[in-house]
């Protein structure tokens, strides 16, 4: 790889994402699909290898529509099993972990979805090569200095990348946070201890996720079989201040003590960690020209699936928007928006985690994240009167359906805005030649109107007629 010095003025690549986890990867989709120069750098010798963050909420899945991955995510994966409680030898009961949902025409994925972490960052490098893009192992950034025209990331043990823009990707630990002396808040979600393994296991169905009650001096084992592989994870919480052993043997004792199985029936440990569930929250998510996302912004309690959902909807907020500044056709000041709208969301999905992992609330609607929207952005704009009180207003997701036989997810799929022009006139020119117009009449909770919907699915202008949309379009450079 080529090194710059620090005070030369031609950057590297546009942007640089440190980290090649699931929110480094879907950023550098996004940016590649925008033609957007840029280089994800991975400390480590290879994607991570284990199945950490396994399981995908409904809109995710709509991101990842929209990036083009969906399909193979679907191939790679499967639905939860049902939980199977055990004791003594015997099953004694069920457990369902998500409440159930059936789909619909304006949410078509109605369920969360299990995908090990290591098969999704293949699924998004693959991506990632096909668009053109980079990832570059070996790479530690250890430091970053700016100034008013780029970033210089510092690797280890030599060496500097340019670029115009950074974003630290680079986990709960992000060094790159650290450099740039932005703390986090937060709490500990829970003092035990948890270790979790991906392992080869012999005597369970693949049919349930297994669980072994605490009990007689023991703590929960959970051992969930992971769909698409032949692996399962194997979840054990442990005493607070208790040591963790995190060896195979480590591995298999702790099943066998806790479980009717026997050690050997562990065959094969492939990957091992341990964690204390913890939430936090980054201070900022931005400084200057770098901006922090996923882990590296907040950590949560895997409780409920919400940090790896969340984090992918950083990159999926934050792509669109740095492809629109570079590219020219929107200020800069649009960047202020990223942290504008992303840090009270993982504020919000920090409590659910918290409120899900000490059991206050159920994995049901909130979970699934198809809620979430910008209605208090600076980059929402609603003028309309009075609305229904489920009608779709500015700053909301803008849900599937099919209009005049287009799909709108269809329509959306890319990085343009779109406008929907639903029982409402929309003359030539109200929006510049590059945003796709459909047409047809009222439909479902959009009801009637003009709605003008962003890159990443959300509705960005509402109106009855069209007037201010072209001096909201002008705002992103959509006008011819």
């Amino acid at each position: 790889m080529d090194t710059h010095a620090l005070d030369r003025d031609a950057p590297d690549t546009d942007v640089l994402i440190v980290g090649a986890g699931p929110t480094g990867l879907a950023l550098g989709v996004d940016l590649a699909r925008r033609g957007v120069d840029a280089l994800v750098l991975e400390a480590a010798g290879e994607l991570f290898p284990g199945s950490r963050g396994k399981g995908f909420q409904p809109r995710t899945m709509e991101v990842f529509d929209d990036l083009g991955v969906v399909d193979a995510i679907h191939a790679a994966g499967g639905t939860y099993p049902v939980g199977m409680v055990w004791k003594n030898g015997e099953r004694v009961g069920e457990h369902h972990m998500f409440d159930p949902a059936e789909p619909s025409e304006d949410s078509p994925y109605n369920r969360a979805w299990m995908v090990p972490q290591w098969r999704t960052q293949e699924i998004l490098a693959a991506r990632l090569a096909e668009l053109g893009g980079e990832v570059a192992f070996h790479r530690e950034v250890v430091g970053v200095t700016q100034d008013e025209s780029g970033v210089t990331a510092h690797l280890a043990p030599g060496g500097t990348v340019r670029a115009r823009y950074l974003v630290a990707a680079d986990g709960g630990r992000s060094a790159v946070r650290r450099a740039l002396g932005i703390g986090m808040t937060g709490e500990t979600v829970d003092p035990s201890p948890t270790l979790v393994a991906d392992v080869r296991i012999n005597g369970l169905d693949r049919d349930n996720w297994h669980v072994f009650p605490p009990g007689d001096g023991a703590e929960l084992l959970a051992i969930c079989p992971l769909a698409g592989t032949e692996d399962f994870q194997v979840m054990a919480r442990f005493p607070e201040g208790a040591h963790v052993d995190t060896s195979a043997d480590g591995v298999r004792k702790v099943v066998a003590e806790r479980s009717h199985l026997a050690a050997e029936d562990v065959t094969e440990v492939r990957w091992v960690s341990d964690f204390r569930p913890r939430a936090a929250l980054a201070d900022r998510f931005r400084a200057g020209r770098v901006f922090i996302a996923g882990d590296a912004a907040h950590v949560h309690s895997p409780a409920g699936g919400q940090g790896l959902n969340t984090s992918v909807q950083d990159a999926y907020n934050l792509g669109w928007k740095l492809g629109a500044v570079l590219s020219g056709s929107a200020p800069a000041a649009l960047l202020d928006s990223y942290e504008e709208e992303r840090r009270p969301i993982a504020a919000r999905m920090l409590d659910l985690s918290t409120a899900v992992h000490r059991g206050e609330v159920r994995r049901g609607g909130a979970t699934r994240q198809l809620g979430i929207g910008y209605r208090d952005s600076s980059l929402t704009v609603e003028t309309r009167g009075a609305v229904g009180e489920d009608a779709v207003r500015a700053g909301d997701r803008a849900p599937d359906g099919r209009v005049a036989g287009v799909r709108l997810f269809d329509a959306f799929r890319g990085p343009h805005w779109t406008l929907l022009a639903l029982g409402a006139d929309a003359p030539d020119g109200a929006v510049g030649p590059a945003v796709p117009v459909v047409r047809g009449g009222a439909h479902g909770a959009y009801g009637t109107g003009l709605f003008l919907v962003r890159p990443d699915g959300y509705v960005g202008w509402a109106g009855d007629s069209p007037e201010g949309l072209g001096e909201y379009a002008g705002r992103f450079g959509l006008r011819g």
